[in-house]
C-alpha cells in the first residue's frame, strides 16, 4: 500500500506553497499597506480637524451653544473611529498583521480623542448657580430709646423703662 502524500503531484515544497492561502500578503507588501493607509487616515483626520475647527471656532452667525456645536467634535471623531476598526478587523481576518495591527492603534488614538472631547463637553455643575452668596454680618440693632424726661443720664432712663 502506498502512503497517500504519495500520491499528490509534485515535489514536497510545492504542495506545501499551495496549501497556503492565496489572501495572505507576500514580501512587504503588508507593511506598505499599513503605511499606506495611516498615511491616507491622517490626511482624512487633517482634513475633518480643519473643517471642525473653522465651524466651532468662528461660527458665521457668533457664538452659539447647538447641539452640532458642542458634540460636533466628539461625534465625528467616533465616527472616523468606527472606520479603521472595521479595517482592522477584516485586514487582522485576511492574515494582514501589519495593516490589521496599525488599524488597531488608528482605531483607538481616534477613541481615546472622542473621549477626551467628550469629557471636555461635559457641562460644569456650578456653571448655571452664579456667583457663590456673601454673607455680610447684619448690623449690630440700634435701639433709639426716648430722650430721658426725668433729666437723669441714659442709664437712669433705661432703668425706669421710660
Amino acid at each position: 500500500m502506498t502512503h497517500s502524500e504519495s500520491r499528490l503531484p509534485g515535489r514536497p515544497d510545492e504542495r506545501a506553497s499551495a496549501a497556503r492561502s492565496s489572501s495572505a500578503p507576500g514580501g512587504c507588501a503588508d507593511p506598505l499597506v499599513a503605511v499606506v493607509l495611516v498615511v491616507a487616515e491622517a490626511a482624512t483626520g487633517a482634513l475633518l480637524l480643519l473643517v471642525i475647527a473653522s465651524r466651532t471656532l468662528a461660527p458665521p452667525h457668533g457664538p452659539s451653544e447647538s447641539f452640532a456645536d458642542v458634540w460636533g467634535p466628539t461625534i465625528a471623531l467616533a465616527a472616523l473611529a468606527v472606520v479603521p476598526a472595521g479595517l482592522a478587523v477584516t485586514l487582522l481576518r485576511n492574515r494582514w498583521h501589519w495593516a490589521g495591527g496599525m488599524q488597531v492603534f488608528v482605531a483607538a488614538a481616534l477613541c481615546a480623542a472622542a473621549l477626551a472631547s467628550a469629557a471636555q463637553q461635559r457641562p460644569d455643575p456650578w456653571a448655571d448657580r452664579g456667583p457663590a452668596p456673601t454673607i455680610t454680618p447684619s448690623p449690630a440693632p440700634t435701639w433709639n430709646s426716648p430722650p430721658c424726661r426725668s433729666g437723669g443720664d441714659s442709664d437712669e432712663c433705661a432703668r425706669s423703662g421710660r
